[in-house]
């Protein structure tokens, strides 16, 4: 039987139909805003610049950590004859293959507004190509009313779209997740976009760091920036936060690197004044890598409690003194309702901290996992306020002057190490509490304490002078070092 005329009409007007559709063009692309502005608008001089840039960049000497991947880079975003050879300097740790998915967060410049815009673009256009947008872009969307998709900004905001032509020209075949941050809870932003990583994510905070000071003191400040970054000091940036336009970006990205303990490094470091700006106001550039990841254990994953209930037990803590102290306590029977979950039940060690106008009051607690949460909170809570021995009992007159922070311990592991400073690389500030041992000798640090020593030698010298041990100790043989990690909860006001 022969086909028809009308099927024939059809088959050709199917094919027709076909023809003219390209499979790879972007039905709902987000346009380039900025081309011709921050860099060129058209591909082959795009392309040129980041070459010479890259190559450039590829004459500064940089070793890559041996064995750990790379999980996260801080990139600048101004315009590429300022800041193009810092992000260029990205090519030196970036593989071809090497990742599918990249989450770009950046801060609103633009808009003003609370939480996050996630583009419903389908991909995003530059000279050099589309991008398409990772389906995790829509995860995030459905999963919290945080992030959002608003269209000014979308249609406004380069610093996403100013990291792209480097992505493009470095690595092969991924897609975005484009996230641009506005005022909210660094912790919320940090949990929901942590819950979208895996082994082929690379995690891309795009900002600039300080903003038109004169070069000597752009140099200073951004040097501290940078401290503060490596030594993953979230407190300490947070109280900076004209350090850098995308502090909140960069506070997402280390809480997120202390929990998945991600060490950064500095990879390069210059300013405008450098390249092609005045030196009397410049603005500072940073690339900066995250490597490495060490397997969270399920069974710590699992035992971390939600911050509703670490203020459960901040109030345990609280009424515990009170009742100590003779003092009325508030209805307790709501709290009472509370500590009967199971999760109070599980054994861990817990430490009670005491502070009074950010100096420490009393601070005691148990290293090993021999008590509940429950019993360790109310135990420790009376011994940091009466029993530590380096201040008298705590007085009535104090107690509405006390800020109450408690700390939930993984078991203590031994840290192996060859010598003095093998010990140095190996420690990770303000992600482990440290333990040292020697003879009858023993004492430690919570991770929070880096705060007030970031330094390691600080740290490790003033660590031995609180065992009793002189304060060079750490660099004898002989000493015994454990680890370990802390949920804590503080009080807020």
């Amino acid at each position: 039987m022969k086909p028809s005329k009308q099927l024939y009409a059809f088959a050709a007007g199917l094919l027709v139909i076909l023809l003219a559709h390209d499979p790879g063009s972007c039905e709902k692309c987000r346009e380039p805003v900025i081309a011709g502005a921050f860099y060129p608008k058209d591909k082959e001089s795009l392309s040129a610049l980041i070459d010479e840039l890259t190559q450039k960049a590829r004459q500064t000497p940089f070793t890559l950590p041996l064995g750990k991947p790379l999980k996260a880079l801080i990139m600048p975003h101004a315009g590429y004859i300022y800041s193009g050879l810092t992000a260029a300097h990205a090519s030196l740790v970036l593989k071809e293959n090497e990742y599918r998915k990249v989450i770009i967060m950046g801060p609103d410049h633009r808009v003003g507004f609370s939480g996050c815009a996630v583009s419903n673009a389908g991909a995003y256009s530059t000279p050099l190509g589309e991008v398409k947008l990772h389906p995790d872009s829509a995860t995030l969307r459905q999963q919290s009313d945080l992030f959002k998709s608003i269209e000014k900004s979308d249609n406004l905001e380069h610093c996403i779209e100013a990291e792209i032509p480097f992505l493009q020209k470095y690595l092969d075949r991924f897609e975005i997740i484009p996230v641009v941050m506005g005022r909210g809870d660094i912790d919320q932003y940090a949990a929901a976009v942590d819950k979208i990583i895996d082994s082929e994510t690379l995690i891309v905070v795009s900002s600039d760091l300080s903003h038109y000071l004169p070069y000597s003191e752009a140099v200073r400040k951004d040097h501290e920036t940078i401290q503060m970054i490596l030594d993953l000091n979230m407190k300490a940036l947070s109280r900076h936060s004209d350090s850098a336009c995308g502090v909140i970006p960069m506070l997402t990205l280390m809480q997120i690197a202390s929990r998945r303990h991600w060490e950064p490094v500095l990879v390069y470091y210059n300013n405008s004044g450098d390249t092609a700006g005045d030196k009397s106001r410049v603005v500072g550039y940073a690339t900066i890598a995250f490597y490495g990841e060490i397997p969270m254990k399920q069974e710590n994953t699992s035992s971390e409690l939600s911050k509703e209930k670490g203020k459960v037990l901040l109030k345990l803590a609280r009424t515990t003194i009170a009742k100590k102290l003779g003092m009325p306590t508030p209805e307790t029977s709501k709290l009472d309702a509370s500590l009967k979950e199971d999760a109070f039940q599980s054994r861990r060690g817990t430490f009670v901290t005491l502070k009074i106008d950010n100096q420490l009051r009393g601070c005691i607690g148990n290293l090993n996992p021999d008590k509940s949460i429950l019993d360790g909170v109310q135990d420790n809570a009376i011994n940091a306020a009466f029993q530590d021995p380096r201040f008298r009992p705590l007085s009535k007159s104090e107690f509405d002057k006390i800020d109450i922070e408690i700390s939930l311990l993984t078991e203590p592991k031994p840290l192996e190490f060859q010598d003095a400073n093998d010990l140095l690389v190996k420690l990770r500030p303000n992600i482990d509490g440290v333990i040292i041992r020697k003879g009858m000798y023993s004492a430690t640090f919570l991770p929070q304490v880096w705060e007030q020593l970031p330094g390691k030698e600080e740290f490790l010298g003033h660590l031995c002078a609180k065992a009793g041990l002189p304060a060079q100790a750490w660099r004898q043989p002989g000493l015994e070092v454990l680890t370990y990690q802390v949920q804590y909860f503080e009080e807020e006001h």
